[in-house]
Order: C-alpha cells, then structure tokens, then sequence
C-alpha cells in the first residue's frame, strides 16, 4: 500500500512538468501572433444555423480591424470564427482540448498555429493572457465557464479589464436578469458597477464599435 501510495505521489510530481510543457508550448507560439480577439461558443452549432453563419461574418469584421482569431480550436462556433478569420486573410489560431467524445481541430486554423492541451486551466490562461477582447457566442458549460472566467478576473483586478461582449439577447437575456435581479439585487453578491463588466449586442457592427472605442487611446498588444 505504501509503494502503491509512493507511485502515485510520484506520477502528480510528474504531472507538474507537463503542465509547464503546456505552459511553454503556448507562451512561445501566442506571443509571436500579435494581437487577438478571442470568440467562444458552442461546439453543437451546426453550419446551418444563423449563429454559425454570423460568427464568420463578425470573424470576418475582426480581421479587417487589424486582429486576428482565437478559438477553441474545435467544430461549431470555433470552426465559424476560424473560417472567417481565414477567409478574410487573417491570423486564425485553434487552442485544441483533448477530450475523449470531441474534438479534433477543424480546418480553418493556420496550419502552424494549432496548439494541443490536456489541461483546461492552462488553455484557459492562454484566451485570457493573449486576448485583446473576448466575445462571446451562445455556447454551453464551457462557454459560461470563460465568460465567468473572464470577468471574475478583471472583477478582482488580476487581469486589465478588456470588452466581454456576449452576443445574441435572445440568448443571453435570461441569465443576465438573474444575476442582476437575484445575484446583485436581492443577495448582493455582485456589486451594481460589475454588471458593467460585460456588454450584450446583437449585431456586428455593435460588437466593431466597442473594439473601436475601447482602443481608440490604446496599443494593440497581449494582454501581459
């Protein structure tokens, strides 16, 4: 029992320089690219549905803005926001999870910016450290978790804050009443100016106007 106790204590020892392999893998690729806007959603969406076709289009608006694409590498949304990143001649890069159901990385991702994960705590810190933005398409369990991510950062000041732009009311509306009307108001867990963290849009143009606005005075650059 001991031995067997030794081993695995071993192998989480181990563990560790994996994930520093990680974390170098993505620092030394990402911080060549210049700067991104990164774009989430759900890898269900299907090319057929509207979200997956406007996704392309606001892809498309990124690029043109000068910046280039971040997904999660994978089908749906991601392989939406790649596509129009490539299609508008812009940097498109795939932060692909291994995962035993999902995913392989889709072809809209420059061939040479591809990066592979088995932790999803050190993915997530390549979206948030080489983001400019973060916009943020109707998604699932994931989705949520690097929209609550991310403004639980800039929130407790770990991070500079940057535009969180959810897109789709429709989508959205319901879970922005209940933090607002039972979150902050009735609990009081979440102070009046943090529901100003994140902006929800329902167009293009909408999410081009804040990245204009908000770096109107500002460089470009990753987010150190």
């Amino acid at each position: 029992m001991e031995s067997e106790n030794w081993i695995e204590k071993s192998h989480d020892s181990w563990s560790v320089f994996k994930i520093m392999g990680e974390l170098v893998e993505g620092y030394e690729k990402l911080s060549q690219l210049g700067p991104c806007v990164s774009i989430f959603g759900s890898a269900r969406t299907k090319p057929d549905n509207e979200f997956y076709k406007e996704t392309v289009e606001i892809s498309e608006s990124i690029v043109k803005l000068g910046l280039g694409v971040i997904t999660g590498g994978g089908p749906g949304i991601m392989e939406a926001a790649n596509k129009g990143a490539q299609k508008a001649g812009g940097v498109s890069v795939g932060l692909n999870i291994d995962l035993p159901h999902e995913q392989m990385p889709n072809p809209f991702i420059d061939s040479d910016k591809v990066i592979d994960f088995d932790y999803f705590f050190v993915r997530k810190v390549m979206f948030v450290r080489y983001a400019q933005a973060f916009v943020v398409m109707p998604g699932g369990f994931g989705t949520l978790d690097e929209f609550f991510e991310a403004i639980t950062l800039i929130q407790t000041h770990k991070i500079e804050r940057f535009p969180v732009i959810l897109y789709g009311s429709e989508f959205w509306s319901g879970c922005i009443e209940w933090i607002k009307n039972i979150v902050c108001k009735k609990f009081n867990n979440v102070s009046d100016y943090e529901m100003f963290l994140f902006e929800v849009v329902d167009s293009k143009n909408e999410i081009i106007e804040i990245l204009k606005k908000f770096y109107d005075k500002k460089k470009f650059a990753p987010n150190f």
